[in-house]
């Protein structure tokens, strides 16, 4: 073993068994289960409401598969349990196998989240064997003239089904994630049918949330009040119908939120992610944050000191960092101020309350906005790519 290597190991066991011992605001709440894995921002979509962020990361910075691969043994040697691997596009790398094969050995549950359009049935049939346990499919809607245009890719649903198919063939558990907004709403009720019929275990329906190029798509995407009220009724209809044969999880927008929801479960206390090029994130959207440095799993610290000690982490844990009105909120250990990124994309302060919140001066103007932009007759789309976006209508491969 090198030096720094040694020295990483010798570092991770020390910082784990700090948190152990210890009662900060971090080490009470150990390390997370689960970890996200954003194996790289590369993705044959151009989704308009992609969770990535408007800088993607390029190839030559991804992590190479030997930093993958320490980073999962790292991960479960400090206890993490699960590894969920996404992108951009995951399958896009061509060690995805070696890597889920990797994380198997290790001892992680591992399950991907894909769009399946790179994804040949041979291909999936090696993640299999490797000791992949699940499989998490994206979808754009319940047929292709939406679905397509959605994606910005020509015959991406076909695709798609027919990999939710295969999954089923190969025993794997399947979850589809159909992420809604304005202008497929009006097919949910078709989506869960589709789920049911692809013999998904579980059905998330995804409202957008709006950081990103979700932000820079709002007046295109921006549902109803009337179209969420719709959305709540036939969810819960679903749920009570299908009980014991799809689960359904429901994501409301924020938008129509009279109080912030706890995002990630509170910053820095139950999740964090790696990109790409190997910054340990809080949560998706983190890097839109100006002015917070992330530490890198290229740095001389271990993934257990990143998540106790780095900055970053640090700034918006608990509660002693709030400002007014969520200071003395009866509500401040329920919702833990809400979402510093929203805050931040909505104010210009990662340190306000969330406009989600009523209690936030900006929540009048800032959800009248949206109710005019639902109720607006845009629909074109700036889809993502690395070019920083192309207005639908131009080349994008649709």
């Amino acid at each position: 073993m090198s030096e720094l290597a040694d020295h990483r190991a010798t570092e991770a066991r020390e910082s784990f068994s700090v948190l152990e011992r210890q009662k900060s605001v971090a080490e009470t709440h150990g390390i997370p289960v689960a970890v996200l894995l954003e194996l790289t921002h590369r993705c044959p979509l151009q989704c308009p409401y992609c969770s990535n962020p408007i800088e993607l990361d390029r190839g030559s910075s991804e992590l190479t598969t030997d930093e993958w691969k320490k980073v999962l043994t790292e991960l479960a040697e400090i206890g993490v349990l699960q590894v969920h691997f996404s992108g951009g596009e995951p399958t896009a790398r061509k060690d995805l196998v070696e890597l889920v094969r990797h994380a198997n050995d290790a001892g992680l549950y591992t399950n991907l989240i894909t769009s399946a359009v790179l994804l040949p049935r041979d291909r999936l049939a090696a993640l299999a064997d490797a000791g992949l346990c699940h499989v998490q499919i994206s979808f754009q809607g319940n047929e292709p003239i939406v679905a397509d245009r959605v994606a910005g890719l020509k015959d991406s649903h076909r695709r798609k089904i027919e990999v939710a198919k295969w999954t089923r063939e190969l025993d794997l558990p399947l979850t589809v994630n159909a992420v809604m907004h304005r202008q497929n709403l009006h097919q949910l009720a078709d989506i869960i049918q589709m789920a049911v019929d692809l013999d998904a275990d579980r059905l998330e329906v995804a409202n957008v949330q709006y950081y990103g190029w979700a932000l820079k798509n709002r007046a295109a995407l921006m549902p109803t009040l009337q179209q969420i009220e719709e959305t709540s009724r036939l969810v819960e209809e679903a749920r009570e119908r299908l009980k014991g044969t799809l689960t359904i999880d429901y994501v409301v927008p924020d938008y129509y939120a009279l109080r912030p929801k706890k995002c990630m479960g509170g910053w820095g206390r139950q999740f964090f992610n790696i990109s790409p090029a190997g910054k340990v994130l809080p949560c998706h959207a983190a890097e839109s944050i100006t002015g917070l440095e992330f530490e890198s799993v290229r740095s001389n610290h271990s993934i257990a000191w990143i998540w106790q000690n780095s900055d970053a982490f640090n700034r918006y844990r608990g509660t002693a960092w709030m400002k007014e009105p969520c200071r003395s909120c009866e509500f401040r250990e329920i919702d833990l101020g809400g979402c510093r990124c929203q805050a931040f994309a909505l104010t210009g302060d990662a340190g306000n309350t969330d406009p989600a919140c009523t209690l936030s001066p900006l929540h009048e103007a800032v959800f009248k906005q949206a109710e005019l932009e639902a109720a607006s007759e845009e629909n074109r789309f700036l889809y993502r790519n690395f070019a920083g976006g192309t207005p639908e209508g131009g080349d994008h491969g649709a």
